[in-house]
């Protein structure tokens, strides 16, 4: 794997000190930083503590469970966060996808699974280089994608990392459409195939966000048959 000249920092956050252990043997092995956590509680305190590039977290947890812990992330940080969970029902996956999880895996996995999932979110989730100033417009629109920051009319509007990440990827084709596969590669985990309708819904909430009229869209504009674009100056 190839790694920057500081190894990437993962916390992970999980009940079980024995699966700890052996995660963090595995993610050393790999060339990662592993931190590890006994519970939300703890795994918060870690989480200031060695400010992580990612987090893998359980969701089965005595007192605070894995879906509180990742709230109380995203009110903190945009860190990706991967769900390693025994809970794979589909609602299950659209909740953690809700509050703003990067992927979700269900165990039992085996670590090179985990990995790839790792090396993957990494990959879509990497800022892009100072010098890479990336700034779209659509109207009063205006997407930074270099400070992730997103306004309208100059107000800022607060977006969660998934759907920054839409956004982000249909500004940089410039108008030009994208797939619902596309905006699965490029956005999600192939896991939200599980949900043929979860592009639609991530549409539905950014429009609700940057729309002045969400049910007439000037800046999201659907590509009927095909996917959606983002309209351009």
């Amino acid at each position: 794997m190839s790694q920057s000249s500081s190894p990437k920092k993962i916390l992970v956050i999980d009940d079980d000190p024995i699966l700890l252990e052996v995660l963090a043997e595995h993610l050393r092995d790999a060339g990662y930083q592993p931190a590890t956590a006994e519970g939300g509680a703890a795994g918060i305190r870690c989480l200031y503590q060695t400010r992580p590039d990612l987090v893998v977290l359980d969701v089965m947890m005595p007192r605070m469970d894995g879906w509180e812990t990742c709230a109380r992330i995203r009110e903190a940080t945009d860190v990706p966060v991967i769900m390693l969970t025994a809970k794979g029902a589909p609602l299950d996956k659209l909740r953690g996808f809700r509050l703003g999880v990067d992927d979700y895996v269900t165990k039992p996995c085996d670590f090179a699974e985990l990995l790839a999932r790792i090396n993957a979110v990494l990959r879509r989730t990497a800022r892009p280089s100072p010098d890479a100033l990336e700034i779209y417009t659509s109207g009063d629109l205006t997407v930074n994608i270099s400070e992730r920051r997103v306004t309208r009319a100059r107000h800022p509007i607060a977006l969660t990392p998934t759907e920054f990440r839409l956004l982000a990827a249909l500004a940089q084709q410039q108008g030009r459409p994208l797939s619902h596969d596309q905006l699965l590669g490029a956005v999600w985990n192939p896991a939200l195939h599980d949900d043929p309708h979860g592009v639609k819904r991530y549409i539905w909430y950014l429009r609700q966000k940057i729309e002045i009229d969400p049910a007439n869209p000037q800046h999201i504009l659907t590509e009927r048959g095909y996917g959606y674009r983002l309209a351009r100056d």
